[in-house]
């Protein structure tokens, strides 16, 4: 039994942790991507060995395209969507042409991943993402103005949301909308709250059904070329796990995934196995999805969540939280040998948001929260630790 793959995200050149710091954390592969090209572009093969020649240069692979973004046009398969789903089709081709054939996507609509406080401060110092369904609702009630929001809420969290608000200064009203609206993974684009009021009209009456409808006709144009390829398409978890803005969200649970698997069979349909997204809802058993999934899983970030019975839940450590770490990554070990054994391939992880630590919270924020660099070198010593320590107790090397 071999420890998985190691890997690291990496934002590109505006990255404050460069690809010095990275290459120094021991691990081989990038989690990484062409966040300056628009969603729906095709990326061309100059421009992805152009970035790959500098991981190369630090003697770093390009494991893990995280991720090529599915445009809003696909996801509701309106407006430009048939020329965005041509592109994609190119961009899976020239990946493959160099060598890059892990991708990870994710079909959440209008906003990616969603947290109301990005420096939650921790008794120990420290600071970490936060999701606090009163503040979300402060957010949807005050500033977006969703009809209907209040109906998403028992009455206290609506009392304490609106304390909340009306305690906020105007530049902190400001900071609070930002750091919603604007985090898109890699990249802002400078949304205004009437752009989301936009992006979610373009959404009314799209149910569960449908979004999942729109998912598999997007997989089953795109999952042959992949096979084509001998690449595979990685789904994110949705992040949060639960609806939010009055939207469905799709791929978090353990039905959403074999339903996905069971219309769209192909062995290119794969899910990225990201503990922290998944553990984030509180009917999540993530060592069961781990062990129902595990031939479906080539990629995984690793974290743990802690949650609270009001809904909230705040980035644990790695080896907190609610997560079974231990078991999972035993689960993960076991799903790598079957299938080196089945293809000749292992299993890529990376850390996944660490916490804001020590010399870091000295820094300038981070553009990209979650992703300062010692708190997921932190995270990463203690998997690599934990994989050695399961991997000597299994070739029976502890019974000393």
């Amino acid at each position: 039994m071999e420890p998985l793959r190691e890997g690291f995200r990496w934002y590109g050149d505006a990255d404050p942790v460069p690809l010095s710091y990275i290459a120094q954390s021991g691990a081989k592969g990038v989690f990484t991507s062409l966040h300056q090209i628009p969603y729906g572009e095709e990326w061309s093969v100059a421009d992805i060995k152009e970035h790959q020649a500098k991981l190369r240069r630090f003697n770093l692979d390009w494991d893990v395209v995280e991720s090529v973004p599915v445009s809003e046009d696909i996801k509701l398969r309106t407006g430009d969507y048939k020329r965005h789903i041509q592109n994609y089709k190119n961009t899976v081709r020239n990946l493959a042409e160099c060598g890059v054939r892990k991708i990870v996507y994710n079909f959440m609509p209008v906003l990616d991943w969603i947290r109301t406080d990005l420096h939650y401060k921790l008794p120990d110092g420290s600071q970490c993402l936060r999701f606090d369904p009163v503040q979300f609702a402060a957010f949807e009630i005050y500033l977006l103005k969703r009809e209907g929001a209040e109906a998403n809420y028992p009455p206290q969290q609506l009392a304490l949301a609106k304390e909340f608000f009306e305690s906020l200064s105007p530049d902190s009203v400001k900071a609070f909308e930002r750091s919603i609206i604007d985090v898109f993974p890699g990249c802002k684009m400078g949304l205004q709250i009437e752009d989301v009021r936009k992006m979610l009209g373009r959404y009314d009456g799209m149910g569960p059904q449908k979004l999942k409808e729109n998912l598999f006709l997007f997989l089953e144009e795109i999952c042959p070329v992949a096979e084509e390829c001998s690449s595979i398409l990685a789904i994110h978890p949705d992040d949060p796990p639960f609806d939010v803005l009055g939207l469905p969200r799709i791929a978090s649970r353990l039905e959403d995934f074999q339903q996905m698997f069971d219309a769209v069979p192909s062995p290119s349909n794969t899910i990225c196995f990201c503990t922290g997204s998944l553990s984030a809802g509180n009917r999540n058993d993530i060592p069961r999805m781990a062990e129902a999934l595990s031939d479906r899983i080539y990629v995984a970030h690793l974290r743990s969540t802690q949650t609270d019975p009001d809904g909230s839940f705040f980035e644990a450590g790695h080896l907190e939280g609610s997560v079974l770490m231990a078991k999972v990554v035993w689960l993960l070990l076991k799903a790598q040998d079957a299938l080196s054994k089945r293809c000749g391939e292992k299993i890529v992880f990376r850390p996944d948001h660490g916490r804001d630590m020590a010399d870091d919270l000295s820094k300038p924020p981070t553009p990209n929260p979650g992703y300062s660099y010692i708190g997921r070198m932190k995270g990463l010593a203690e998997i690599r630790g934990l994989e050695a320590g399961l991997i000597a107790a299994n070739g029976g090397l502890l019974n000393l």
